[in-house]
């Protein structure tokens, strides 16, 4: 604190040291009388372009007729809660009706080993040979756009089938399975004509297919591969299964080199991805010794999230085999942990397994098994035996067998995707015995698979991209195989959180309120400031980590997590909170009261959050018109609705999805619609804002009409805008469209300056947290588009109502400008004419700011200058063009320093690329060091020589081994807001520079958020370092690190659990037959194989 202090002082004495003749003295009554004169300047011109008095006046008028109604959070997050209850109960009523048509029809079904059957094959469809024949399997399929499928060609009669490239697609499992399914197509329709906002409704089998309603076409990746595998998608996996802790243990001995070790790896990074945020792992890997792959989780599960699943899956790429295996001491580990955390309620709380991963096991390992595993057998054990030896499949296979588990053989990579599979079948059993058919939900995720995914990533904004699933899991219902438990499969409908949003209308939660979602794991399902994708060139992307941001890392000031904790365990309540809210890009704060209102959805692991900021955000505007003076109001050709809002139904009926918002409201009130739903309170609203804000057309109108007629007005004015709290906006252009400095302005393509379902506009929302009738000026921070610095400034001024002591904000009103108008007028204003009188002046006189001695800014309340006298210095922040007086500014006082963090950004980092790893990553090249691995075994065959290790992928890759890449990987980062302190209205100070002393005026403007800011310019002062905004990462070290991936955060468990059944057959544990890739799909990317050989 000391050295802050002394700082300080010095910097204080500096102000005070007396004037020496080489520092320029600035009369500081003469920069008040420019900043006065300035300012008045500009507030005239910009109330009587905006129109802001006369509306401000209207809105006066009618207070009489008002009436403020305060909100009640509870009720409303009730209100919502329920009705997104009665939504989604819908849902998974249509998920029930699939279940039960899938599980009859398989009961009537008789597998037919010779059954020859065509069917609707997804990505042979429309396709037809060089005779102009349709191609096997691809008959002719109607496709046509469809608005509720996001303008994707489909079939809404008929649902069509997907393979993944490892699945043939004539195997009589397929056949009898698709044959089987058919009987949901009359569900599918059914279901949609029941609810039309139903969207995807599918059925992902457990032999590998999956029927899609409606039906698409699917186009494979440029290798002609389709990755897609429903049994790897977490809907499926979390309704095949109940929560599970597993340990994965790994054999990395000497033995294991080579292809053997791919193989093992491949395995490894498979059975992750069957684990969701309900499981707990840890992966331990074991020659002479047993390791933990990450030393910081050594003796715990952590839950099984994206990040953590990615950081094991970067550990494991980097395993050496070598050393001899002792396979007791891993098990006894694995052991250990499971029964530490099963017996301190910790984990999952219910199936327990070991999966064990070995190319043999030679030593005595029955004791371990007596020791900590029976006679209970709480803990089951899966085997997979890796490599073409098969001398001590017996002793594999009796570990599984004896555990509950299963035992697979894996020979190839091709064959590990089938025999990872296995054990969640093995763990379906209890509950398709019992026949327990759970509803699950799932984290929000992004449906990347489907296409055209990049232009939606682009259409909507990123919170709403996302979605979540209601899925339940079919079972054979025949008596023979009961004891088996066979999964069938798992029935699902995608439910996008967009829909559930719409159940909470932006109009009831005001300027800064919104509404988000959260998991039972305290993961965001749906929030405004969720932010899943990023940008990776000109690309946008899901980030790695982007479905398990936590609410503690987006409500980051509620440090006891006292909200995360209440609505994790699905309570009702309410509490307060100072905020910090980022804005624009980060670069501006706002500073709010929020109250804070959540409940639990029920019947879902979600609560529903609701935020209404303190003040005019918890006040609603009640006005009362006649829908006849209103409705022609509303047909007036320069006011729009928000389109993003739901004043009327449009998206159910296909004869109301073209109508926009205006047009539905205006065919409700006429009466030409019947059949429309319409929010009556939100209609209500926007006819007397209609009536209120109509004589700003005739105002703006009377405008223009005078600036066509006299060519000596001001030019540089370009356009007046306002907006209500109800959405309605009008808007009038002083220049013609081509001529606009910004044409994406209250358009689309600028989301931030329109109301849309998350937020309201950037203008609205900085002019409610300003003083009524004074204007906020905003300059972007996007280049012209000549890339030049910024050309225009939006300006805007909040009109508020008061009614029985309660002040409500009803609308907010502005202007864009050019910035040359307010660059002129302030070069204007601040010359002195050199007959000035400067008798009684103390310093220069006359004074201009384009002098050479003086260096004069207009900068805003976050410090970016708008004008300066060098144009490419318009719209950076000042500190970073003078960091001697921004310093001096913090100091004083009149600027502070926010600290912002951004628990959802991205940083760059540098890591050396290894090329080895890429069979782990695509299907293609798992195929493709298949076949190398045959034609090594030929070899080895004809010439008893074991090259395998220099045909290894790994050594293949040499040439590419240590390639540096620069990526972006998911970060912490803190950063600074600065923010003006308006209680101060000038100031004044002398910098110590050295050889000079530099003087600096600061001169606030009347009724803006701007200040006039004049430095000596003759004054070098470089050897302040420069003031920078860049967000810096936030290291932690390797204690702090270790100890934040430990943490576990309180969460809520399911609500079910299968983990055994009596009745269960164990005999049933494997090897009975291999699973290996068919011929043809053996052979399928031969012709890639000189490819990958020279890559």
């Amino acid at each position: 604190m000391l050295p802050g202090l002394f700082l300080w002082l010095f910097l204080s004495y500096n102000c005070l040291l007396p004037l020496t003749e080489s520092q320029t003295k600035i009369p500081i009554e003469t920069v008040t009388s420019w900043a006065d004169t300035f300012g008045a300047e500009l507030y005239r011109i910009i109330t009587k372009f905006s129109g802001s008095l006369l509306l401000q006046k209207k809105y006066k008028d009618v207070e009489p007729t008002l009436k403020i109604k305060e909100v009640d959070g509870l009720e409303l997050v009730k209100k919502f809660s329920e009705e997104m209850e009665s939504m989604l109960r819908r849902k998974v009523e249509a998920v029930e009706r699939l279940v039960e048509a899938a599980e009859d029809a398989d009961l009537y079904h008789e597998f037919n080993t010779s059954l020859v059957f065509d069917y609707y094959n997804a990505v042979n469809i429309n396709e037809k040979d060089e005779n102009d024949n349709y191609v096997e399997l691809g008959d002719e399929f109607i496709l046509e756009p469809n608005e509720h499928f996001n303008n994707l060609l489909v079939n809404t009669t008929y649902s069509d089938i997907q393979l993944p490239t490892n699945v043939y697609n004539k195997d009589p499992d397929i056949l009898n399975g698709v044959y089987m399914s058919e009987a949901l197509n009359p569900i599918f329709v059914d279901n949609f004509e029941r609810d039309p906002t139903l969207t995807w409704q599918y059925f992902g089998s457990s032999t590998g297919f999956f029927r899609l309603y409606p039906g698409i076409k699917w186009v494979p990746d440029q290798n002609g591969v389709l990755s897609f595998d429903c049994r790897n998608r977490g809907w499926y996996i979390q309704a095949a299964t109940s929560p599970k802790d597993i340990v994965i243990v790994v054999d990395i001995s000497g033995s294991m080199k080579g292809l053997r070790m791919t193989i093992a790896k491949h395995t490894i990074v498979t059975i992750l991805d069957t684990l969701g945020e309900n499981d707990f792992v840890n992966v331990i890997a074991y020659n002479d010794y047993v390791h933990y792959i990450e030393p910081c989780f050594k003796g715990i599960l952590v839950q099984a999230d994206r990040d953590n699943r990615e950081h094991f899956k970067q550990l494991v790429d980097e395993l050496q085999a070598k050393g001899v295996g002792t396979v007791n001491k891993a098990v006894t580990e694995s052991f250990k942990i499971l029964r530490e955390f099963r017996d301190a309620g910790r984990g999952g709380l219910c199936n327990q397994a070991i999966m064990l991963i070995t190319d043999g096991a030679m030593e005595d390992y029955k004791f371990v098994f007596e020791k900590y595993n029976w006679p209970d057998r709480k803990v089951r054990v899966f085997t997979y035996l890796i490599g073409r030896e098969v001398s001590f499949a017996q002793n594999v296979k009796w570990i599984a067998c004896n555990n509950k588990g299963y035992y697979t053989h894996i020979s190839t990579l091709a064959d590990v995707q089938e025999n990872v599979m296995e054990y969640l079948h093995v763990l379906s059993r209890p509950m398709v015995i019992n026949h327990d058919h759970d509803i699950i939900w799932t984290e929000a995720y992004m449906d990347s698979a489907l296409p055209q995914s990049e232009e939606l990533f682009a259409s909507q904004a990123q919170s709403l991209l996302l979605m979540t699933t209601v899925a339940m899991p079919v079972f054979s219902k025949k008596n023979e195989t009961r004891s088996h438990g066979i999964l069938l499969g798992v029935v699902g409908s995608d439910v996008p959180l967009r829909e559930l949003l719409k159940l909470a209308p932006r109009y009831k939660l005001g300027v800064h309120g919104y509404a988000f979602l959260n998991t039972n794991n305290g993961y965001i399902l749906s929030h405004p400031d969720l932010r899943p994708l990023y940008k990776d060139g000109k690309k946008l992307k899901p980030k790695p980590n982007y479905n398990s941001v936590d609410l503690s890392e987006v409500e980051w000031e509620d440090l006891d997590e006292v909200l995360r904790t209440a609505m994790i365990n699905g309570e009702t309540g309410y509490l307060s909170m100072d905020v910090k809210v980022p804005v624009d890009k980060g670069k501006r704060v706002l500073f709010l009261t929020n109250d804070y209102f959540f409940t639990d959805i029920s019947d879902t692991p979600f609560s529903l959050g609701v935020v209404l900021s303190r003040g005019h955000g918890e006040y609603i505007l009640l006005g009362n018109t006649s829908v006849e003076e209103g409705l022609h109001d509303l047909l007036h050709p320069d006011l729009t609705l928000a389109n993003e809002w739901i004043y009327c139904i449009t998206d159910i009926d296909p004869d109301h999805r073209k109508l926009s918002q205006l047009e539905a409201v205006i065919r409700f009130l006429t009466g030409e619609e019947p059949d429309l739903e319409c929010d009556e309170e939100l209609v209500q609203e926007v006819l007397f804002d209609a009536v209120v804000t109509a004589p700003m057309e005739a105002y703006w109108t009377s405008l223009i009409l005078n600036l066509a007629e006299n060519s000596d007005m001001e030019e540089g004015v370009e356009m007046a805008f306002m907006g209500t709290r109800a959405g309605l906006m009008r808007s009038a252009f002083y220049v013609g469209t081509e001529k606009l400095s910004n044409r994406k302005f209250l358009t689309r393509e600028d989301k931030e300056s329109i109301f849309t379902m998350d937020h309201f506009p950037l203008w609205y929302r900085r002019a409610a947290e300003h003083p009524s009738g004074s204007f906020i000026y905003s300059i972007p921070f996007e280049e012209a588009s000549d890339g030049g610095p910024p050309e225009v400034v939006t300006v805007s001024t909040s009109v508020t109502v008061t009614v029985g002591g309660k002040t409500g904000l009803a609308a907010a009103v502005g202007v864009q400008i050019n910035l040359e108008l307010i660059q002129r007028k302030l070069w204007t204003a601040t010359q002195q004419p050199n007959d000035t009188d400067c008798s009684g002046v103390e310093g220069l006189c006359p004074l201009n700011c384009q002098d050479d001695t003086l260096n004069c800014f207009l900068i805003d309340n976050n410090g970016f200058i708008l004008v300066s006298k060098v144009s490419k210095q318009t719209g950076k922040f000042f500190g970073e063009v003078d960091g001697s007086v921004m310093t001096q500014l913090l100091n004083m006082g009149m600027f502070k320093q926010v600290k912002m963090f951004d628990y959802q950004a991205m940083c760059k980092t540098h890591h050396h690329h290894h090329s080895g790893a890429r069979p782990l990553l695509s299907p293609i090249y798992a195929f493709l060091a298949a076949v190398k691995w045959l034609i090594t075994d030929f070899l080895i065959f004809l010439l008893e020589f074991n090259i395998s290790s220099f045909w290894h992928s790994d050594n293949l890759a040499d040439a590419h081994k240590h390639k540096k890449l620069e990526a972006l990987q998911p970060c912490d980062t803190e950063y600074p807001v600065f923010v003006y302190e308006a209680t101060i209205k000038e100031t004044n100070g002398i910098i110590e520079c050295g050889d000079c002393r530099k003087m600096f005026v600061v001169q606030q403007i009347i009724n803006s958020n701007l200040l006039l800011l004049v430095t000596d310019a003759a004054c070098d002062c470089s050897i302040f370092p420069p003031v920078l905004l860049q967000p810096k990462e936030v290291k932690y070290n390797a204690s702090v690190k270790c100890d934040r991936m430990r943490s576990q955060k309180p969460r809520r468990r399911p609500d079910t659990c299968h983990a055994f059944h009596p009745e269960e057959n164990a005999e049933d544990c494997g090897g009975a037959a291999e699973i290996s890739a068919s011929l043809p799909l053996l052979f399928l990317p031969l012709g890639m194989t000189a490819f990958l050989l020279l890559h």
